[in-house]
């Protein structure tokens, strides 16, 4: 054969072979295609109520959890919950282009606008059958989850504890700006009025709104109403607000947007223990308790976030008395390291270069670590006590934080250093008009902890024929049962476990395989598919 013979058919079957590895690729494409259609129909479909879903599910739908078991009718909020399986639509129809995701998506505002409270917030779930359904719930399930505080009390009102009003609203934001659909501006406006009217002359938040102080427990002031940052309620009400200046252009609300953020500066503690609290009292500004087991503290996690915070809210202003603070907090960090006895005595596996252990809660007066145990079987004859000894400490709120201190130090060492031109050059709140919101939300990740991400094909392969990725529950609950009040108990056995003998209706971690249905597991393997869509593109 000829050079010129052998350059054709060389030529002929690179052509043939790139031929294929397309066609290869359209497959593949019309493959996840299709299994993401199967996968949201069978969700919206079959398992959702009338677009509104929880946590997970057994596969006949016979019990159902959010946080708690649920009931049928119920819509949660808290992630993994409804308004996360919207963002989720919404990315699926940037990807596609399917006008059925953004179908879909609006099924998911409209039943998030019927759950929105007269307020203009929303609560931790809504539920379709009726307010004395929900009172029922809160009387039974809610009131018996021994660990569960928040939801041992009815309040009738909102809360931005776990983002859930700014989730919502963020939510109904994006799909108002996708096509500026006036029915879905009303239920945006309410939110951004009750955001805007709940906010402290301060500049912060409550944990909850409109304000109620009839909840004392165990002798201790309602703290709903304290101004909070726990579960970063401050700092998510910031971002709604300036999403809002980005995408509207609502110049009104950059007055508040800097009044929060003013306060973080203000909230910070004086040296030597230069931290953040978790909830402060209104008229002073100063370190106030929470649940049974969250002591007034310094809390170290919540110092952490706030640096993290504040280097970001340089970046969004350009203002260096966002920084001034970090150096005496990190300081502080440093000085609340353990010494590896006490390591040893906590039980943390071998710490990685450069890591600390904290206590997690540090009194603000002394210094001193305030470490938390329990003692009892359940709600009625359980209590929380404070000590200073490391061992034997609850297992479902740590009392002690790991930190890369490393991590921290470099993080602030450069942003520090960036000038306010450089810091600011993405910053949405100094720009004079109104900028697009991200095109995706939701970012692929393995949906249970120290889980391998699983490949497209892997999601494609593990699909059933219904349409449902059928996973391990991660977490299970005994069903209520009546319990009669009891007398104190000096019981240990459950002191370090997720959940108490069988009257408590806490979630805990599933002990033996349960297959069911999981919103996480949905929107994780959707998210991976949609990342290879678009990276298809």
């Amino acid at each position: 054969m000829s050079k010129l013979a052998c350059a054709v058919t060389g030529i002929m079957i690179t052509a043939f072979s790139l031929i294929s590895l397309s066609a290869q690729s359209q497959k593949k494409n019309e493959v996840v295609l299709e299994t993401m259609k199967k996968a949201t129909r069978f969700m919206m479909d079959k398992v959702s109520y009338k677009g509104g879903f929880v946590w997970a599910y057994l596969p006949d739908l016979s019990r159902s959890w959010g946080e708690m078991e649920a009931y049928r009718t119920m819509v949660w909020i808290q992630a993994p919950g409804t308004p996360l399986v919207g963002q989720l639509l919404l990315d699926a129809y940037h990807a596609t282009g399917d006008e059925y995701y953004y179908e879909e998506a609006k099924r998911v505002a409209n039943i998030l606008i019927w759950g929105q409270e007269p307020c203009g917030g929303w609560n931790y779930m809504f539920d379709m059958a009726g307010e004395n359904s929900i009172k029922q719930w809160y009387a039974t399930i809610g009131k018996s989850g021994w660990r569960m505080e928040e939801f041992q009390h009815y309040y009738g009102n909102a809360t931005f504890d776990d983002s859930v009003t700014s989730d919502v609203a963020k939510f109904l934001l994006r799909i108002y700006v996708e096509k500026y659909d006036p029915v879905f501006r009303p239920a945006l406006d309410k939110a951004i009025h009750f955001i805007l009217e709940s906010q402290y002359p301060a500049g912060g938040w409550p944990q909850r709104y409109p304000l109620r102080y009839d909840h004392v427990f165990r002798g201790q002031a309602d703290y709903s109403s304290f101004i909070t940052l726990n579960d970063d309620v401050i700092p998510e009400n910031i971002d709604f607000l300036v999403q809002c200046y980005q995408a509207l252009g609502l110049k009104d609300v950059k007055g508040p947007i800097m009044r929060a953020l003013n306060l973080l500066i203000s909230l910070q503690q004086g040296e030597p223990y230069a931290g953040w609290a978790d909830q402060y009292t209104v008229d002073d500004l100063q370190p106030a308790h929470a649940r049974s087991y969250e002591p007034r503290s310094i809390n170290a996690g919540t110092t952490v976030g706030m640096i993290y915070k504040l280097c970001n809210y340089y970046k969004l202003t350009g203002e260096t008395k966002f920084l001034a603070g970090i150096p005496a907090a990190i300081s502080f960090l440093e000085s609340m390291k353990l010494p590896d006895s006490e390591v040893v005595r906590f039980g943390r596996r071998p710490l990685e270069e450069g890591q600390i252990l904290v206590p997690r809660f540090i009194d603000p007066d002394d210094g001193k670590p305030l470490y938390v145990h329990r003692k009892g079987t359940n709600v009625w004859n359980g209590t929380y006590y404070i000590d200073q000894d490391i061992t034997h400490t609850i297992g479902h709120y740590s009392s002690a934080s790991v930190i890369d201190i490393g991590k921290l130090r470099r993080y602030y060492e450069e942003v520090k250093v960036l000038s306010k031109e450089e810091a600011t050059k993405d910053s949405p709140l100094l720009r004079s008009e109104p900028t697009p919101l991200p095109e995706y939300y939701v970012s692929y990740r393995p949906p249970r902890r120290n889980a391998r991400p699983m490949s497209v094909e892997q999601i494609i392969q593990s699909m059933t024929e219904e349409g449902s990725w059928l996973t391990p529950l991660t977490a299970y609950s005994h069903p209520y049962k009546p319990c009669k009040e009891m007398q104190p108990s000096e019981e240990t056995r459950y002191g370090q476990t997720f959940v108490g003998d069988e009257y408590d209706t806490s979630c805990y971690p599933a002990t033996e395989e349960v297959m069911g249905i999981s919103t996480q597991v949905y929107v994780s393997n959707m998210a991976k598919l949609i990342q290879y869509i678009t990276n298809e593109k």
